[in-house]
């Protein structure tokens, strides 16, 4: 990695080739944005600053902003700080970007009431590293102040493959045991697009590494859920009243941890003590 970068050439590339707002639109996007947002807004007080790391173009923060809180965001792709920063000079309600790394925020101490932390859960590999990012999310908590940390679940390349018939793609089947048994993500030659390198949990990993990074654990939640499992889960999410069927079935579940493990993705909510 040069001296210049703040993260992985394999990283960056993929986000400069592709386009994380238009992920947030297609597939199961909008079941993750909606129910992100659902659950940030659980946590989060009424006013005051919000961090959000890892942040992307801006969807996120932009929304945030709208309703009323002092959004900061931070991510180390300069293509996102760019669309982060044309998106937010034209808000009524802007936020900041900053180019920047997890491990190395630039904000003084205790100058969040919230943290969010979406990629670095993600991307960095090694667990020092993620917990390294959690700390520095921390001494910029304030004193009984939230992070909400986002992650991919372990499972999550299996059970896709299994659904969809590419389990026995070539190279999937591997990068896949290699998810299950270590946790990393590295996807094969054979599937340009998909996500780069990357770090899937295990919800009991997850918990750990938040209550050794000096946090207290408040929750555990599945994002998507069991309902993407839905044999007609795109014709059904179409219908209304189908889809406040399987909303109410993933607030049923989306605590249940013997259940976790089948949702893509997971949310930790922790407080600094």
């Amino acid at each position: 990695m040069s001296t210049d970068r703040l993260i992985s050439s394999e990283i960056e590339h993929f986000y400069t080739q592709t386009s994380e707002e238009a992920r947030l639109q297609l597939g199961l996007g909008p079941l993750e944005f909606e129910r992100n947002k659902e659950l940030l807004k659980r946590y989060i007080p009424n006013a005051g600053t919000i961090v959000d790391v890892g942040g992307g173009p801006g969807a996120y923060s932009e929304w945030l902003a709208g309703l009323g809180y002092q959004v900061h965001l931070i991510d180390p792709v300069p293509k996102h700080i760019k669309q982060a920063n044309k998106k937010a000079a034209s808000l009524k309600k802007p936020f900041k970007a900053y180019l920047g790394e997890a491990r190395k925020l630039p904000f003084a101490n205790e100058f969040a009431d919230v943290v969010i932390l979406h990629g670095p859960l993600y991307h960095l590999q090694k667990r020092e590293d993620r917990i390294a990012a959690i700390v520095e999310a921390g001494r910029v908590l304030k004193k009984n102040g939230i992070i909400l940390g986002f992650a991919i679940n372990y499972a999550a390349s299996t059970i896709a493959g299994l659904l969809n018939g590419f389990m026995h793609e070539p190279g999937f089947m591997d990068m896949c045991r290699q998810e299950l048994l270590s946790g990393i993500h590295t996807p094969p030659e054979s599937m340009p697009g998909s996500l780069a390198e990357a770090f899937y949990h295990r919800p009991d990993q997850l918990m750990q590494e938040f209550r050794d990074s000096g946090l207290e654990m408040i929750d555990i939640h599945a994002v998507e859920g069991i309902v993407w499992l839905d044999k007609k889960y795109f014709e059904n999410r179409a219908d209304p009243a189908k889809k406040n069927a399987l909303m109410e079935l993933l607030k049923i579940t989306e605590n249940d941890r013997s259940l976790l493990a089948l949702s893509p993705h997971m949310m930790l909510t922790a407080r600094k003590p």
